[in-house]
């Protein structure tokens, strides 16, 4: 299995605007909206820092139950296996592809779809990946059972996991490959 990070060329990998203030994140995104209209980051609504905050305060609690090892204050993001949808997203898109044998799997955490629509109190559909939060070894169980969103939802068209969502919730793997060049 390979976990896959999408970013924009022009900014490289692993730069999350949720390391930033509530202040600084919201005008990184301003910028974005200025500078990149046609990108996905550009779509999000004025809201979203403080929804995103708020999700990883609920994803990061559900971790630290299961017994996660948890050595930063918000996640890096990544996905598992490679998603077309997410290739779209930037103007300059690009990703790095790891292997998940590289990561401590004890700082991973997964949703099946993307957390804010997992966590969501608007969406209540029943279905029993919904509002839950996954180990390695839990998200291989649910993997076994309904596949990899991408490749039965890649366009939405049937709800909004549209591939499944890895924290990662320390920066020794990721260390390595924050400044690459690929």
């Amino acid at each position: 299995m390979y976990l896959y990070h999408f970013f924009d060329k022009s900014t490289g990998p692993f730069q999350n605007i949720s390391d930033l203030s509530v202040d600084d994140a919201k005008a990184v995104l301003n910028g974005i909206k200025q500078t990149k209209p046609n990108s996905q980051c550009a779509q999000r609504h004025d809201k979203y820092v403080e929804y995103r905050r708020n999700c990883e305060n609920i994803i990061r609690s559900e971790f630290i139950k299961k017994g996660g090892k948890i050595s930063r204050t918000v996640p890096h993001y990544m996905v598992v296996e490679f998603s077309p949808w997410l290739s779209t997203w930037y103007e300059n898109s690009e990703y790095i592809k790891i292997p998940v044998e590289e990561f401590d799997m004890n700082t991973l955490s997964f949703t099946y779809g993307d957390s804010m629509p997992t966590f969501s109190p608007t969406i209540n559909d029943g279905r029993e990946y919904r509002h839950q939060l996954y180990t390695y070894k839990e998200i291989l169980k649910i993997i076994d059972k309904y596949g990899l969103p991408q490749d039965w939802n890649d366009d939405g068209k049937y709800g909004p996991e549209r591939y499944i969502e890895v924290h990662v919730w320390s920066d020794e793997t990721v260390g390595k490959y924050r400044h690459c060049t690929v």
